[in-house]
């Protein structure tokens, strides 16, 4: 039968098979390879570029076209006053340290954190504990050091080590540093002893223009062009809130020392989205659609008691008890689970984290981290932050340009209030140039202070006291206090920012983790489970023979698949059918269909499954017909074996 089960575990994952995959099928390779490369850099080769283009533009559909989003493309250079007023030039940095002998540089939370799971892991073997699976071959773990000697620690250790781990991203530079002092932390490279932390700015900086009179710097995000064209993207939206923006680019980061392939570098493609609302109602108005969708969620509280222990937990339960901090921000964390298991991640090893206190980023509010477990531990590959009002409110004060929403009220808000009206001419004759100091002082004055005011000015006169302790002498014909009505017909505010930020080369690597096995029965078969969706070719052409007479079966075949919008490659080299289909689930491609003998003589054509390595057969176009279906998702393996008939592969030739 063509519809068989596979056992994709029945081989523990292989980091080096699976990396020696990606090196010679050229998903991607260092950059400058040839000129000795260059660390967090790299070049995406025709499979990894396509795999790419083919997530972007599932993102683009899940989010900007379902949501009816605006897109936008602004600039790589930025001037250095945007990331002075944004907080970048002080704060965008990590702490790093330097091996107190040879200098090389280490970040230092990944130093503790590299360290400490590598005496866990020596306890474990110790103890007699069977090891996981190594990380990473022999040969890489001598060349960089990391030490897992078997030496048993005691129980009270394990627990001290653990809870620092649950806890790391919480620690100031300081706290780090006493960290390397109390537990003995060296350089695993060289055993030397590291220097205290100091802090490292991210940014590339650079200048504009032929002499550099204007600094600048290569961004590190791409939210900044959001921000500075908001009256813009308020004005395309007809002046409503709440909507949203988003945009697909290049971000640079000056990493301290990257080391874990795609998953740390320092010019990367980011998709972000700025979602702007109502401060005072951050409701989402399909929350709804997302209500039931459980989640494995790890909150601030229980990491900072020590433990990473996840809460399965729905989204509106979430938000009910305050878990999430709004409905919007609740509604972004579902669409971007639901986004990344349909792109192909195993929902199993996916989770939630809440930013910790000292960890929040200098504008956020309340922030979750998408992590996604991998060979390398869990890694962020998504951020979705409550930016709350910070950037619009630091570049309208730096500009003087009122980042704002004026919304019309449909009933007038009416209120009464107390005003101290002042007679300018009287004023400035009395108290000179104290006259715009007491103008300040009352304009700052509550209700019962500008009523307690008014009683003593019936009686004659009001003592008040100036802000360096003089006080003065205020009499009915210097200032009147009266109640007047308002009426408020419009309501000005700064909008919120929730912000979904994806990192794209890491959801690109984790997804080829998670989708890489070997076939049971072969260890040394490698195959990429990739979805249909964002495979980088979806369908294989395979002639079975290099003759003349398959030429125009080859050309019809493409050409339909091309019309119905189903990317395919033709591999007609002189290999085997075996090898070439072996090449090929390597690659990731779902389905291929292969022309024989049986094909010239009676149109006829077979359809090969990757995972299932199961064949049917049927008509030229009937096949193009199903194959088409599977390729958009409209119908499943199973139900394509109801359609044609299973292969017993024996060529109906005469």
């Amino acid at each position: 039968m063509a519809n068989v089960t596979v056992n994709k575990t029945a081989h523990p994952f292989h980091k080096g098979q699976f990396e020696a995959l990606l090196n010679r099928r050229f998903f991607y390779a260092p950059a400058f390879e040839i000129y000795g490369g260059v660390a967090g850099l790299y070049d995406y080769g025709p499979p990894g570029s396509s795999l790419q283009a083919n997530i972007i533009s599932e993102w683009r559909k899940h989010f900007i076209i379902e949501e009816h989003m605006l897109e936008i493309d602004s600039t790589v250079m930025t001037p250095a006053p945007v990331f002075e007023t944004s907080g970048h030039v002080a704060r965008f940095a990590d702490w790093m340290v330097k091996d107190s002998k040879t200098g090389d540089v280490l970040r230092a939370d990944h130093l503790v954190k590299n360290v400490f799971e590598a005496r866990l892991a020596g306890d474990k073997e110790a103890r007699g504990i069977a090891a996981q699976p190594q990380k990473d071959d022999d040969k890489k773990k001598k060349k960089k050091g990391v030490k897992a000697a078997a030496v048993q620690l005691s129980d009270e250790k394990v627990k001290e080590y653990g809870v620092i781990l649950a806890q790391l991203d919480n620690y100031s530079g300081s706290e780090l540093g006493e960290l390397c002092r109390t537990h003995d932390i060296r350089n695993p490279d060289t055993d030397n002893e590291v220097t205290e932390p100091q802090q490292f700015n991210l940014m590339f900086t650079s200048s504009i223009g032929p002499t550099g009179q204007h600094p600048g710097y290569l961004r590190p995000e791409t939210a900044q062009g959001h921000f500075l064209n908001f009256s813009r993207l308020l004005e395309f939206n007809n002046g409503r809130v709440p909507f949203a923006s988003a945009q697909i680019g290049r971000s640079f980061r000056n990493e301290i020392s990257p080391r874990a392939g795609l998953l740390r570098v320092r010019e990367f493609t980011m998709a972000e989205i700025e979602h702007f609302v109502d401060p005072e109602d951050k409701r989402h108005e399909r929350f709804g659609e997302v209500r039931d969708v459980v989640l494995d969620l790890l909150d601030r509280n229980v990491q900072a008691g020590g433990s990473t222990a996840v809460t399965k937990i729905s989204v509106g339960e979430a938000v009910d008890k305050g878990i999430i901090a709004n409905e919007t921000l609740g509604y972004f964390v579902a669409r971007i689970y639901q986004f990344l298991v349909k792109i192909g991640v195993n929902p199993a090893r996916l989770r939630f984290r809440q930013h910790m206190q000292n960890e929040m980023a200098h504008y956020a509010t309340d922030c979750w981290d998408a992590e996604i477990e991998n060979s390398y531990g869990w890694t962020e590959c998504v951020g979705c932050a409550d930016r709350a009002a910070y950037d619009l409110t630091v570049h309208s004060n730096k500009t003087g340009h009122p980042l704002i929403v004026r919304q019309a009220l449909k009933e007038p808000i009416v209120s009464e209030r107390l005003v101290a009206e002042f007679n300018k001419k009287v004023l400035g004759k009395t108290f000179g140039k104290d006259a715009g100091v007491l103008q300040k002082l009352f304009a700052d004055f509550d209700e019962a202070q500008l009523s307690k005011i008014q009683g003593e000015l019936a009686q004659g006169t009001a003592t008040v006291q100036l802000p360096e302790g003089k006080e003065v002498q205020l009499t009915p014909e210097v200032v009147t206090i009266e109640r007047k009505t308002f009426k408020q017909s419009i309501r000005e505010y700064t909008p919120n920012v929730i912000e979904p930020s994806f990192g794209l080369g890491r959801i690109l690597y984790v997804l080829l983790e998670h989708n890489f096995w070997a076939r049971e029965q072969d260890v040394e078969r490698g195959v990429l489970s990739l979805p249909p969706l964002v495979a980088p070719t979806k369908v294989l052409i395979v002639p079975l023979s290099a003759k003349e007479e398959f030429d125009p079966l080859i050309q019809e075949v493409s050409s339909k698949l091309r019309r119905a919008g189903v990317f395919s490659r033709v591999d007609d080299s002189n290999t085997s059918i075996g090898k070439r289909y072996a090449r090929n689930d390597e690659l990731g491609t779902p389905f291929g269909v292969t022309l024989d003998f049986a094909s010239v003589q009676n149109r006829t054509m077979t359809l090969r499954e990757r995972d299932t390595t199961g064949q049917l057969i049927g008509s030229i176009d009937d096949v193009i017909g199903v194959v088409t279906e599977l390729v958009n998702g409209s119908i499943d393996w199973p139900e394509a074996c109801k359609r044609l008939q299973v292969y017993d592969g024996v060529q109906a030739v005469e």
